[in-house]
């Protein structure tokens, strides 16, 4: 069986869940970290100066797991390096803290549905998220003005991978002066 559906894990209005310590195991919340799919963070050319930075939003408070922002990073970077040959900047700006429990229970014949028992089950640790409010930038890419409509085609491929809706938000780059 792949991936559960989102409405099998914990509401993104709950309290996070996420204490970890490598040296003191025992005052862990969680007893085994699941990895981390999203392992990189920056991507393109940093050093050259750009005049837009379009910003990908959150529009509503929303959980979105680890494996899907890695889609969605993927797409975006992999059509920005084909249009855009080292002529932009991308960074991710979430890291998916949270960890999200699972109860499995499903097993044996007729297991082809989602079961109901145990109403309200503290479940294993399966994988992480990230934790959203609304407004908060996922990615944030820097470009010239003139590549904007290849911005906006990268975003668009990004926002099938990811839960939600988002927005583009545009806004101009101060240039650097020299001091």
């Amino acid at each position: 069986m792949g991936l559960r559906p989102a409405r099998t894990f914990r509401d993104a209005l709950k309290v996070s869940w996420s204490r970890y310590s490598k040296r003191r195991p025992r005052k862990s919340f969680v007893k085994s970290m699941p990895h981390n799919a999203l392992n990189i963070f920056e991507m393109g050319n940093a050093k050259l100066q750009y005049e837009v930075r379009a910003d990908l939003v959150a529009d509503r408070l929303v959980m979105i797991r680890d494996n899907a922002l890695e889609s969605a990073r993927q797409a975006v970077n992999k059509y920005l390096e084909k249009m855009l040959p080292n002529q932009y900047r991308f960074r991710v700006l979430i890291y998916p803290h949270n960890v999200i429990r699972e109860n499995k229970m499903i097993a044996g014949a007729g297991a082809d549905r989602l079961q109901s028992g145990m109403a309200h089950p503290y479940g294993r640790p399966s994988e992480r998220g990230a934790k959203l409010k609304p407004n908060q930038v996922i990615f944030s890419i820097d470009v010239m003005a003139k590549d904007l409509d290849k911005i906006a085609e990268s975003y668009r491929r990004a926002k099938v991978k990811l839960s939600g809706s988002c927005s583009v938000r545009l806004a101009p780059m101060k240039p650097a002066t020299a001091a």
